[in-house]
């Protein structure tokens, strides 16, 4: 109860409706965490995951340190700030990242992408559960499940035929999905707290490089690894600035502005993100099925925002 009742004294009001400028960011942002799947898949062959993931939140954090020094930010002297980074840290990088890691060890790929994204369904029950301006609604069930179907569809029914089995690998995304979730709702009190966006995102990398630190000291003993070359670098610095420091002042922005039930609705174009990077940088084929996968998608934003709706009602 005490846990409630903290996370709703941290609630304040945010935009139910995003305007331009929020689905802008969010486009943004799901571009630019699309695009980290390519990076990693370099930095893969080299690279054991626990290093690129240390590697990719220490690097951030001294990018973002970099841009507070040299704008002359205010550092945060609270302790209850420096407490909330490291919880930020856990439930938005260290805990899912481990259990996705673990858990595509057994299962596809493809069957991962549309277990995460769950994560939007599990924040519009987190949400409404624990924020007074973020309760849950049947337009936004309904919006969900439409989101969700689209990205089923766009990254193919085949994936499915994993179900069944590895079910705590399954288990295990499905966790990280729910860790993003309560991220997003533990994120909204920053603005309470009077910590912007940039610095947010700065004490939440840095948490978790410290974290991390340990473990990929026990389980990757990096001391024995070899130099990586240079792609490999170029990929963890673009991995590092452009899909985790930039990404994370826009994924904080969007969450002061319009909490965390429309921010979490990235990992719905996160997948449109990558298959469209695939097509204009690879040259790969759209289908049909990416097609009407992205129009589900498109009416499932459409009808949580609240725009779908209002647009039915004026045909009337």
């Amino acid at each position: 109860m005490a846990i409630k009742k903290q996370t709703m004294r941290a609630s304040s009001d945010i935009q139910q409706s995003m305007g331009p400028r929020e689905w802008a960011m969010l486009l943004m942002l799901s571009l630019v965490w699309g695009g980290s799947f390519f990076f990693v898949e370099v930095a893969v062959t080299q690279l054991p995951t626990l290093t690129i993931v240390f590697t990719r939140v220490l690097l951030a954090a001294i990018a973002l340190w970099g841009v507070i020094l040299l704008t002359g930010r205010a550092v945060p002297r609270s302790f209850a700030v420096w407490r909330a980074f490291l919880m930020m840290g856990l439930l938005n990088n260290v805990i899912p990242f481990a259990l996705i890691v673990w858990g595509q060890k057994t299962i596809a790929s493809g069957l991962a992408s549309i277990l995460n994204a769950s994560t939007p369904l599990f924040t519009i029950l987190v949400a409404g559960l624990l924020l007074t301006d973020e309760r849950m609604t049947l337009r936004k069930g309904f919006g969900v499940v439409i989101g969700f179907v689209g990205v089923v569809i766009m990254i193919g029914g085949d994936a499915l035929w994993g179900l069944g089995q590895g079910v705590w690998a399954q288990l295990a995304v499905l966790g990280a999905a729910l860790s993003y979730a309560f991220a997003g709702v533990f994120g909204r009190r920053f603005k309470a707290l009077g910590v912007e966006p940039v610095m947010t995102a700065a004490g939440q990398v840095s948490a978790s490089s410290v974290i991390l630190l340990p473990m990929v000291w026990l389980f990757d003993t990096p001391q024995s690894l070899s130099v990586p070359s240079m792609g490999v670098i170029g990929a963890l610095v673009a991995l590092a600035l452009v899909s985790t420091a930039f990404a994370y002042i826009l994924y904080f922005g969007i969450l002061e502005r319009a909490g965390a039930t429309n921010l979490l609705l990235v990992t719905f174009l996160i997948p449109v993100s990558a298959i469209l990077l695939g097509a204009v940088v690879l040259g790969e084929r759209l289908e049909l099925l990416h097609f009407v996968g992205m129009g589900l998608i498109g009416c499932g934003l459409a009808a949580i925002d609240g725009r779908l709706l209002a647009l039915v009602r004026r045909a009337q």
